[in-house]
């Protein structure tokens, strides 16, 4: 699949037009549904590809936050050949009480990967819980910017940050 196609894959899919309440608390007359696309395996396999151009020889493993950003790791690591680990929005509270889950050893370098990206709230909560575990981000990658201040607080908070798309692309304009 091409990236245009992917493109006009995620537009068909995932782009719904209302009132909706984002994570952030802002209103938006548009939201795109991240699991509309991201379980469909066209679409996840053409993702895994884009987010493996982004995995250097440096890297060690890919993250993904939970929930959406989990098959985005695991497309990634199979296309990159790369170990992958899930971040836990909470530690559980039974069994290993992990917040990071699968082999992560400290000093490791990892590309975390995403699905929307607005104001970078919970993945900049998923990078202080891996940092805080010993890995080393060497780049946040996003699958939509929403063009909404994520890129300014990730670099803000001292990461390296880069999208697959904009919202832009998807052919929607910002509100004021």
């Amino acid at each position: 699949m091409t990236r245009d196609q992917l493109l006009e894959r995620i537009k068909t899919l995932a782009i719904l037009h209302g009132e909706f309440t984002l994570r952030s608390g802002k209103k938006s007359k548009y939201y795109v549904d991240k699991y509309r696309f991201e379980t469909q395996p066209d679409v996840l396999a053409a993702l895994g590809k884009l987010f493996a151009t982004h995995v250097t020889p440096e890297i060690d493993r890919i993250a993904g936050p939970e929930l959406g950003a989990v098959c985005l790791a695991a497309a990634t690591s199979i296309e990159a050949n790369k170990p992958f680990i899930m971040v836990r929005k909470a530690a559980k509270e039974y069994g290993t009480t992990k917040r990071v889950e699968g082999v992560l050893n400290p000093g490791e370098k990892v590309l975390m990967v995403e699905d929307i990206l607005t104001t970078g709230g919970a993945v900049l909560e998923a990078a202080k819980s891996l940092t805080d575990a010993g890995a080393n981000i060497v780049k946040i990658v996003g699958v939509i910017d929403r063009l909404e201040g994520a890129r300014e607080n990730i670099e803000r908070a001292g990461f390296k940050m880069d999208a697959l798309f904009t919202i832009a692309d998807l052919g929607i304009a910002q509100s004021p």
